[in-house]
């Protein structure tokens, strides 16, 4: 099995490590009600997704 010759410094770890920060999701407008809901997903306050309504919210 392959070993590593040298220690990995906490530089070189942390620079191989700069694109695994969270990101903010992108959020997309409710054609039905207008709140912000995440793409692919039912909008959780009018219970519509793409223009169909696919389960019930009482209010």
């Amino acid at each position: 099995m392959a070993h590593p010759k040298r220690k990995i410094s906490n530089s070189r770890k942390n620079k191989r490590r700069a694109h695994h920060a969270l990101q903010e999701t992108p959020l997309a407008e409710c054609q039905n009600c207008g709140v912000m809901h995440r793409y692919h997903h039912v909008c959780m306050e009018c219970g519509y997704y793409r223009g169909r309504q696919v389960i019930n919210i009482s209010k």
